[in-house]
C-alpha cells in the first residue's frame, strides 16, 4: 500500500474565526443599521448586551477552571 503524506498545520482559534468572511460577528458589524427604528436598535443593543454577558460568564468559568487545574498540579 502506498504511503500518503499529510501536512498538518496548527491554527490558532483567532485565525479560525476572526478572518472568516462568514463569521457572524463580521456579518453583524457589516450590517446596515440606518433603516432600523429606535425600538429595533434598542432590541439589538439588548440582545448584544445579553451575548456580551454570556461571553463574560464563559470567560470567567474558563479562568476558574484553569486556576483550579493549575492548583491541583502544583501540589
Amino acid at each position: 500500500m502506498p504511503r500518503v503524506r499529510v501536512n498538518v498545520v496548527a491554527m490558532e482559534p483567532d485565525d479560525l474565526f476572526a478572518k472568516r468572511p462568514d463569521d457572524p460577528v463580521n456579518q453583524l458589524i457589516r450590517q446596515d443599521i440606518d433603516h432600523l427604528s429606535i425600538d429595533e436598535l434598542e432590541a439589538r443593543i439588548s440582545a448584544l448586551t445579553g451575548e456580551i454577558e454570556r461571553c463574560r460568564t464563559k470567560i470567567q468559568k474558563a479562568v476558574n477552571h484553569r486556576a483550579t487545574a493549575e492548583s491541583l498540579f502544583k501540589r
